[in-house]
């Protein structure tokens, strides 16, 4: 009844000098896959199923430079639930996209080296956590989310403002 798509991996630094094999690996996992699962879910989904994707803020909005390939990637999980949204409406299955900000994980520790600068483009000035992704998460899974469908849910504590 519900698929959520929270793989993805980040290749940063200058464009001009990233590996291509690195980035059409990017683009494999963050634009492909999410587009695949979501499609094969749909074909098995009853009335009512769900389909969520982690997006990224980067999607949004690119604060310094190196994350071109990354936001492109995440920006392309806009256009998925947007144009799956339509294909999918009619069988009564919603798509829609959660859009991260700065969350304290593995991958981007609160007390880590971007502390400071992520900071500085924050209203909030803290990271996110989990589980305050996974409250919107199941927010969009459940009934009450039976007409949002085709949306992006920014979570980010006003990065992208």
């Amino acid at each position: 009844d519900v698929l959520v798509v929270n793989a993805g991996i980040g290749v940063f630094g200058d464009p001009l000098e990233q590996d291509p094999d690195a980035i059409d690996r990017l683009f494999q996992i963050n634009i492909h896959a999410p587009y695949h699962a979501s499609v094969e879910a749909a074909r098995r989904m009853p009335k009512g199923g769900r389909i969520i994707v982690i997006g990224s803020v980067n999607g949004e909005r690119i604060p310094m430079a190196g994350l071109a390939s990354y936001a492109l990637s995440k920006s392309a999980m806009q256009g998925l639930a947007r144009g799956l949204a339509r294909d999918f409406g009619p069988r009564g299955i919603t798509v829609n996209v959660v859009q991260p900000g700065p969350i304290d994980t593995d991958a981007t520790p609160a007390d880590g080296p971007m502390q400071e600068l992520l900071y500085g483009f924050m209203a909030i000035k803290r990271y996110g956590r989990p589980e305050e992704v996974a409250g919107m998460v199941a927010w969009l899974a459940g009934p009450e989310a039976d007409f949002v469908t085709g949306a992006m849910h920014t979570i980010d504590g006003a990065f992208s403002a």
